[in-house]
């Protein structure tokens, strides 16, 4: 590849970068809240600021201690300088999601030999659609990858400049801090084990005195001891000892939810994960054999910690008997690091081709059959739901594949390698501007509560019946009392003559339970939702829906 060839590649790919840097600070607060993690992440600092207690985090005003402070603590000061509002609180996801987009780029700079390689990651992260979605709802899972990725980062800075080590170090054990203070021991377990053995698998164990251990245990005691004796002097052990053996050992060791989940299952993940250079991880790794035998260097020392990074935290959390996807997006940062340079070095010629060609060709397969997808899908359901721009989607999906195949197979693997990047850049936009907006009104919460608003008094008893929407606690600025299917009893016990109640729950239910009231009841608002099956969406059935019901009625 020329050098002007290389220029003009490095101009769009800068210009694709602050294209889709952009798209993370834009509408914020277009969309009601996502529930139900984002519920807690917006409303506990609410509540925070409400009580004056910020030692003792609640949501729904109830103890919630079952996480690290740090992420509300975030929250919190933001409110008192903007306001309480959702766009504010997604304020703090998008600067740790644009903090890991710098992060990239500063590994793979590390990482690659190419120039080009930082810029083709930096992108990579910033296009990827689960990415970009993450950084619009989910707080604490895109904080802790983002400060994973800068544990991460300090690390191999260390390592390529040792020069500068000592201040890469306190960097991060500052970063291993601020991640055991937002979600756990996690932080801090999983960054050691692959450090130890990064320096084992390099016979270098005897450095383990050069990491300034003594240092890094006084910088993350201070960061974190605080909050942990404040709750210890008001609570003794108890919450401390219940967080750590539920929301981590019994985690692992006990299947959480209604499944358990086979110990692959996180191989698709893991291609989803660092979208689009992860469809290369078949070169990814033939790349860091080869290297491995003919080109041993600095470089190549960091791909090889990259490739620990993955592999400890794929192979951990594999053998946990709760698995949820988000448990390994911290490895996103590696997977498009050493993507990127895969990329690079063949765009430059440096590395067979046929890895990034055949990854190409499927991706365009994928794309194409996507968009069909999809047109087929919603022109079937086309008369029950509606959403703005998803005709828009499937023809950006269809397009991008058609001309991506086609530069594929003419062998112009540079402008493949654009036409990947600027496809989900496309329909990140289009996302945010057209689908998103249109999907509220398939979200229930805001329109549900408006009317709790209007009509419940200062007495009035709220309850959710086998619903999640835990978000309407924000909307409505009360407590509610929330029982699940199982409680069918407690529930109507509620009502009883005298006492006036707004429940919300399952028109399916309501149909079931109306008989069984002991009191007068009246529907003051029925809303569709987006809890459907594919299967009833192939057959055009109608949107599930919730009803906000009462003893108040007109």
């Amino acid at each position: 590849m020329s050098d002007d060839s290389r220029r003009t590649i490095h101009r769009l790919l800068t210009l694709l970068l602050f294209v889709a840097g952009v798209a993370y600070v834009i509408n914020l607060g277009a969309a009601s809240i996502w529930d139900a993690n984002e519920a807690y992440y917006v409303e506990t600092p609410r509540e925070m600021i409400e009580s004056g207690d910020y030692i003792n985090p609640t949501f729904n005003y109830e103890p919630r201690i079952n996480k690290p402070v740090l992420s509300y603590w975030i929250v919190a000061p933001l409110y008192h300088a903007f306001g309480v509002s959702v766009a504010v609180q997604r304020m703090a996801i998008a600067a740790a999601a644009l903090a890991m987009i710098g992060c990239v780029f500063v590994l793979t700079r590390a990482a690659s030999k190419d120039r080009l390689a930082p810029l083709l990651a930096a992108a990579a992260l910033a296009a990827n659609p689960r990415f970009f979605m993450f950084a619009r709802r989910i707080l604490i899972d895109v904080g802790l990858t983002a400060l994973m990725t800068m544990t991460l980062t300090c690390f191999a800075m260390a390592e390529r400049h040792s020069v500068h080590r000592r201040r890469w170090l306190v960097a991060m054990y500052v970063s291993v801090g601020l991640g055991v203070l937002i979600k756990g021991p996690v932080a801090l377990v999983l960054p050691g084990l692959v450090f130890l053995m990064h320096l084992a698998v390099h016979r270098e164990l005897g450095r383990i005195r050069e990491m300034m251990l003594p240092t890094g245990v006084v910088i993350m005691t201070a960061i974190v001891a605080p909050w942990y004796v404040a709750l210890y002097l008001e609570h003794g052990w108890t919450e401390i000892i219940s967080f750590l053996r539920d929301e981590n050992l019994e985690r692992y060791t006990s299947v959480i939810g209604p499944q358990s989940r086979p110990v692959w299952f996180y191989l698709p993940v893991m291609l989803t994960d660092g979208l689009p250079w992860s469809l290369c991880f078949p070169g990814i790794v033939a790349a860091w054999l080869y290297d491995r035998r003919t080109a041993p260097g600095p470089e190549q020392r960091i791909r090889t910690l990259l490739i620990l990074w993955i592999a400890v935290i794929v192979a951990v959390f594999s053998l946990s008997q709760t698995k949820q996807d988000l448990y390994i997006f911290p490895i996103v940062a590696a997977v498009t690091a050493l993507g990127a340079d895969v990329v690079a070095r063949t765009l430059a010629k440096t590395f067979r081709p046929a890895w990034l060609s055949g990854s190409l060709l499927a991706a365009a397969i994928v794309l194409v059959a996507g968009g069909a997808g999809v047109l087929y899908l919603f022109s079937r359901a086309q008369s029950v739901y509606t959403l703005d721009g998803v005709r828009s989607v499937a023809m950006i999906w269809m397009a991008g594949g058609a001309v991506l195949a086609m530069l594929v197979l003419m062998r112009r693997l540079p402008a493949a390698a654009i036409v990947i990047l600027a496809v989900p850049i496309a329909f990140n936009w289009t996302l945010m501007l057209r689908v998103l907006p249109s999907f509220e009104r398939y979200k229930p919460v805001v329109p549900l509560s408006e009317v709790i608003l209007q009509k419940a008094r200062a007495g009035d008893r709220l309850a959710h019946y086998d619903v999640a929407l835990p978000s309407m606690v924000f909307y409505v600025r009360r407590h509610i009392d929330m029982l699940n299917g199982g409680q069918r009893d407690e529930f109507l016990q509620m009502f009883v003559p005298g006492r006036h109640i707004f429940a919300v729950l399952p028109e399916l239910r309501y149909r079931e339970l109306r008989e069984a009231l002991a009191v007068p009841t009246c529907v003051l608002k029925r809303q569709e939702t987006s809890d459907v099956k594919l299967r009833e969406l192939l057959a055009g059935q109608p949107p599930p829906a919730v009803l906000l019901v009462s003893t108040r009625c007109p």
